[in-house]
């Protein structure tokens, strides 16, 4: 038998249905206060980010504008050591080579001193000939006797004049021989390079001065600053000129190679 209620249209979940839409109401609420609180977090955060990019943007400007300043500063340091460096090179030299003329103005009176000796014993030989000269005088020839064509007697005075130069011009050459003969010397400042910064230096100079030969004289020494740590040896020698070559000391010199990368001379002057 059929059901009267079959051709009723009746809802009979309708609570179900209720129950969810009510819940799905409730769930889209709350997503809108999550979305409100997010979106008000976010404004704060910007309206605090703002500010400090600012600042931040401020402080890049002067750390660039202090950075031009430390690298003019830098480059100015760069140019004063540098011309610091060329005055103490410049100072160096003109000590040494004051030294130098020191010693030739020591040497000088000395050399004038023997040429003035032998002025003097030329014009002594010179005034004791013409005093003999003066002494030996001619006899009266008498008009009765006969004149001796031959000049002997003007002969034996002549022989007499001679002797006696010769006695004082030999006696001037024997003072003359026993003063020591003048010697053409130089002096020579050298600056010997090293390698690197790690060259013993005390070593270098030890092994310069150990080249030896007649006639090489060394004398003060000093170390010069170049760049990077690396100094020069500056040393000051007297040569005599017939007995050492100034291209041969040189090339001795460069032939350390343990220690020396090149000489160069820093200034020649003869004494």
């Amino acid at each position: 038998m059929t059901s009267p209620l079959v051709h009723e249209k009746i809802w009979f979940e309708k609570g179900k249905y209720d129950e969810a839409e009510r819940q799905y109401y409730q769930n889209l609420a709350k997503m809108d206060g999550i979305a409100a609180l997010a979106t008000t977090a976010n404004v704060e955060v910007i309206n605090r980010i703002n500010p400090l990019e600012k600042d931040n943007a401020v402080l890049k400007k002067y750390v660039d504008d202090m950075s031009v300043v430390v690298r003019k500063l830098e480059s100015r340091i760069d140019k004063l050591e540098s011309h610091v460096k060329l005055l103490e090179g410049k100072l160096c030299d003109a000590k040494l080579v004051a030294a130098s003329v020191g010693q030739a103005a020591s040497a000088a009176p000395a050399v004038k001193q023997g040429k003035l000796c032998d002025a003097k014993l030329v014009a002594t030989s010179v005034h004791q000939a013409a005093s003999a000269a003066r002494a030996v005088k001619p006899k009266e020839v008498d008009e009765d006797e006969n004149v001796d064509l031959f000049g002997s007697d003007s002969e034996e005075e002549s022989d007499d004049a001679k002797k006696l130069k010769e006695a004082r011009l030999t006696a001037y050459t024997a003072r003359k021989a026993k003063k020591p003969a003048f010697i053409p010397k130089s002096n020579i400042i050298l600056d010997v390079k090293p390698w690197d910064d790690e060259t013993d230096m005390k070593l270098l100079e030890e092994a310069v001065r150990a080249v030896s030969i007649d006639g090489l004289l060394w004398g003060a020494s000093k170390l010069v600053p170049l760049a990077y740590g690396i100094h020069k040896l500056q040393i000051l020698c007297v040569v005599e000129d017939d007995k050492v070559s100034v291209d041969w000391l040189q090339e001795t010199l460069e032939a350390i190679e343990d220690y020396v990368q090149s000489v160069d001379i820093a200034a020649f002057n003869k004494v």
